[in-house]
């Protein structure tokens, strides 16, 4: 494949930086974003220091790598990370995570990459997200390259045939990491598992056997783990809707989305790098029948995932709350099981719905992680 085959597909050239720089430094987004970010700094400092971005590395390390960090300040206690001494410049990467955040999830590993000195990676972009010109050129300079969603099914293979040689070709020829979802979209319900259609899509793009296919993709997991979870609420009342109706988003929805995930609150967060794919475990994926072949790698991924997702205090709370046992209450105090609860009860009074399914729905956001890491017996209980 050429790069010219990947025009509707690719990240933005440095060339076409400046045009998009002007063009998010004039949307009505962009002032209460920087507001939030610099409430005691020089606004007019950081546009001008804007406005003069020229190039990818410009946009990602002198306006993106500030904006997380002080994004991580502002809405954090601690932050931390663990894992990346496993990588290095000399193999590209895909990296499948769990995904919580539109944003924040993929913009974080790649300010950690850059402080590991690691190449930061390119990064999947859904077409659903791409309502507005605002999203497509912060992603788009941020290394965000477009895979399509919907369509009839043979649109839906023509769209993963692409995006698979695109993946391919990023891994192989340009040599560049990227970083994808383990599922189509976010995870909303707390259940992170990776979905075979993902895996399958990774396949399309070459024609080799099984173990040599996703060998060369070197397949690496990533946990990341928030204390409070982005967009909670939002999360827990588009499921309410969902299971009364199709949910249909507003014009507006994501770009909410990404700014309420920006600001709010997460209190700790630590992301984790697991181990690559192996060439053993591929054998022992492939011996299985082919759909089995599947299933089995994306449990792989997920027990990785789980074995290294940092669990915390609203995690044990929740899942004691939801199933009125105090199973955890040694990894919790009594005044922060009270200071959850009134945030819980707080966010949902916003939410017009049965207010005990609405809480059920909530607590199984912060429990599944628990449920899913015992799964794997990473704890002793």
């Amino acid at each position: 494949m050429r790069q010219n085959d990947f025009e509707d597909t690719r990240p933005y050239y440095d060339h076409e930086i400046p045009d998009a720089i002007k063009r998010v430094s004039e949307n009505i987004y962009f002032p209460e974003l920087v507001k939030f970010l610099f409430p005691n700094g020089d606004i007019k400092y950081f546009f001008e220091k804007f406005r003069k971005i020229a190039t990818i590395d410009q946009f990602q390390f002198q306006i993106m790598d500030q904006v997380i960090r002080i994004t991580l300040k502002l809405t954090t206690k601690e932050f931390s990370y663990s894992g990346f001494e496993k990588l290095t410049n000399d193999k590209s990467y895909i990296y499948i995570s769990n995904h919580r955040d539109i944003l924040l999830d993929s913009a974080i590993l790649q300010v950690i990459l850059h402080e590991c000195n690691l190449k930061t990676s390119e990064i999947t972009f859904g077409s659903n997200l791409m309502s507005s010109q605002f999203v497509i050129d912060i992603g788009k300079m941020n290394k965000m390259f477009k895979i399509d969603r919907g369509g009839t099914a043979k649109e839906i293979f023509a769209n993963s045939l692409k995006v698979s040689q695109y993946m391919r070709y990023t891994i192989t020829e340009k040599k560049e990491s990227i970083w994808i979802a383990q599922r189509n979209g976010r995870t909303k319900n707390g259940d992170d598992k990776t979905e075979t259609a993902v895996l399958k899509m990774f396949a399309m793009g070459s024609a080799k056997p099984f173990v040599p296919n996703f060998l060369e993709l070197n397949i690496t997991p990533v946990a990341i783990s928030y204390m409070y979870e982005p967009c909670d609420f939002l999360k827990t009342r588009e499921i309410y809707i969902s299971r009364r109706k199709t949910y249909v988003k507003n014009a507006e929805e994501d770009i909410n989305s990404i700014v309420n995930g920006i600001k709010q609150w997460k209190e700790n967060l630590h992301i984790a790098v697991c181990d690559t794919i192996t060439k053993e475990e591929l054998i022992r994926c492939n011996a299985l029948p082919q759909n089995e072949k599947y299933k089995r790698l994306a449990q792989i991924i997920d027990q990785k995932i789980f074995a290294r997702y940092q669990l915390w205090t609203t995690n044990y709370i929740a899942y004691d709350l939801l199933h009125d046992t105090d199973k955890f209450s040694s990894r919790y105090s009594n005044e922060q099981k009270e200071q959850f609860s009134a945030y819980m009860n707080a966010g949902l009074q916003d939410i017009e719905g049965d207010i005990s399914e609405l809480q059920n729905i909530f607590l199984n956001i912060y429990a599944l992680p628990v449920k899913n890491c015992m799964s794997i017996k990473k704890m002793n209980i």
